[in-house]
């Protein structure tokens, strides 16, 4: 069959096939502008135009796109377009779906003081298995391995209080 096709066409037909292919050009930039959208830390900003690039691409390849000036036009007409209608709410979305920060659940948990930590004074206490820089925030002192809750976060500091005082 391969020896059929190499009779069948020469080799000017051949360049002038794979010349004329532009939409593996389009699919490949498509791709590449895919995979740099995903290698990189953005807000969504090359992806519409790897989208762009693949829709001109499947548009070539239908044949519903001959010229190479209409193809640049629809691309940088639906690039733009879509950058420009699309990103702010696809970046509001994905914000949305984020949940709460892990250290904002923080207050109300248990904390075990690892040493005795005087009223007012910082120290260290355990919390889901990690010591934690604290601040006695109660009238009296703590002792170790007394209850405590967290009543605030403050950076990468928290207030804890003693559950007695409650």
């Amino acid at each position: 069959m391969l020896s059929a096709f190499r009779e069948s066409r020469s080799f000017s037909d051949i360049i002038t096939a794979v010349v004329t292919m532009t939409w593996w050009y389009w699919m490949l930039l498509g791709l590449v502008l895919a995979a740099i959208e995903i290698a990189t830390p953005g807000g969504f900003f090359v992806a519409f135009f790897a989208l762009a690039a693949l829709i001109v691409g499947v548009l070539e390849l239908v044949g519903l796109l001959e010229a190479d000036a209409v193809q640049w036009a629809l691309f940088s007409a639906l690039s733009v377009a879509s950058l420009l209608f699309f990103r702010r709410p696809l970046v509001t979305w994905m914000r949305r779906t984020d949940g709460p920060d892990a250290v904002d659940t923080l207050v109300g948990e248990l904390a075990l003081p690892a040493a005795p930590i005087s009223a007012g004074e910082h120290g260290r206490a355990e919390l889901r298995g990690a010591l934690w820089n604290v601040r006695n925030v109660d009238a009296a002192g703590l002792s170790p391995g007394e209850r405590c809750r967290v009543v605030a976060v403050r950076g990468l500091e928290l207030d804890i209080r003693s559950e007695r005082s409650r």
